[in-house]
This record gives structure tokens, C-alpha cells and sequence, in this order.
């Protein structure tokens, strides 16, 4: 049960962090040069590569850090994500000029690199990291991988349906209102876990 429970938690943490953020956008743009399978994989290659790292950092916080002030600690780092989902991340003309600049012979490596690159420190790294200091990391790993790979080919999928008329605003608030009530809950217990 514990291992569906990270699953579950992890996947849907990412999915939520990366609903409106800006790597999304980047994936987004990425399926306007290249074909969505190869969007698809490389931005997979480059999730397994930076949530792998993030599991990691997680699992170091967990053996620095009391169980108690880790779960406080999260629930904290959440309600943050909530606000910062709230407030949006935007791709910015630099963003597009610099990941149009890292053009590769592959198309594959091309997506990996600059998803690569615009994931790092990015929400959704972050979030694993979270989310991996409060359950085991293959879990945290997996789940977190599914959950950023499945945000990001709905939205690749509806952008090139429905072009700019998705609701971007009314995603990002009801992602918010998500991490802001996980972060709720784990600051309840975090701090009833340290007034016992």
C-alpha cells in the first residue's frame, strides 16, 4: 500500500506542478519544431534524468534532517508551490531564443538537452524533491516521471487541438488550490507531530 500511495502522491504533485509551468510551455514549443513522439521521448529521457537527481537529494535530506521537520518542512515547501503555481511561469522571448540555440544534430537530443535544462531548479524538480522526502525514492521517481510526462502530452496534445484557447489561467489556479491544501494538511502534521 505504501508503494501505490507514493505512486499516486508523486504523480499527482508533478502532474499538478506542471500544469501551467514553464517547462510546460517549453514542451509546448519544442512540438511546434519537432514531432510529438520525439518531443514525447525526449522530454521522458530528461525527466529520468532530473528526478533521478531530485530522489536523490531528497533521500540525502532524509538521513540530515528529523522525520518531524521534514514532514513540516514540506507542507511548507507545498503551500510555496501553490503560491508560485498561483502567480505562473511565463516563456519568455529569451527562453525561446536560448532553446532555440541549442540545436543539435538529433532531434531526440535536441528535446532532452533543452528540456534538461529548462527542468533544472525548476517547480516540478523541486516538488520531487518534496514529495521524495516523505516516500521511498523508486516510487517518488517513477511516479514523478509519469506524472511530468502526462502533463506534458495532454498539453502538447490540446495545444495542437485547440491552439491558444486553452484556459491556462483556470488551470494554474485549480493546481494551486491543490498544493496549497496538501501543504495545509502536511503543516497540520508536521507541527501536531512536534507538539507530541
Amino acid at each position: 500500500m505504501g508503494i501505490l500511495t507514493a505512486l499516486g502522491v508523486s504523480t499527482g504533485a508533478i502532474f499538478a506542478a506542471e500544469m501551467g509551468d514553464k517547462t510546460q510551455l517549453v514542451a509546448m514549443s519544442l512540438a511546434t519544431r519537432y514531432r510529438v513522439a520525439t518531443v514525447l521521448l525526449g522530454i521522458t529521457a530528461a525527466t529520468v534524468a532530473v528526478h533521478g537527481f531530485s530522489v536523490l537529494i531528497a533521500e540525502v535530506l532524509n538521513l540530515a534532517i528529523p522525520t518531524d521537520w521534514v514532514t513540516l518542512l514540506c507542507g511548507l515547501a507545498f503551500l510555496g508551490f501553490g503560491v508560485w503555481t498561483f502567480y505562473g511561469d511565463e516563456l519568455t522571448e529569451r527562453d525561446e531564443e536560448r532553446a532555440a540555440s541549442r540545436r543539435i544534430r538529433s532531434g531526440l537530443l535536441t528535446v532532452a538537452v533543452v528540456f534538461f535544462v529548462a527542468e533544472l531548479g525548476d517547480k516540478t524538480m523541486l516538488a520531487t524533491v518534496t514529495v521524495g522526502a516523505q516516500y521511498g525514492w523508486l516510487p517518488v521517481w517513477i511516479g514523478s516521471t509519469v506524472g511530468m510526462v502526462l502533463a506534458d502530452a495532454i498539453a502538447i496534445g490540446l495545444g495542437a487541438l485547440l491552439g491558444k484557447k486553452l484556459p491556462q489561467r483556470a488551470i494554474q489556479n485549480c493546481a494551486a488550490g491543490l498544493f496549497l491544501l496538501a501543504g495545509g494538511v502536511m503543516v497540520f502534521r508536521g507541527v501536531a507531530q512536534l507538539a507530541a
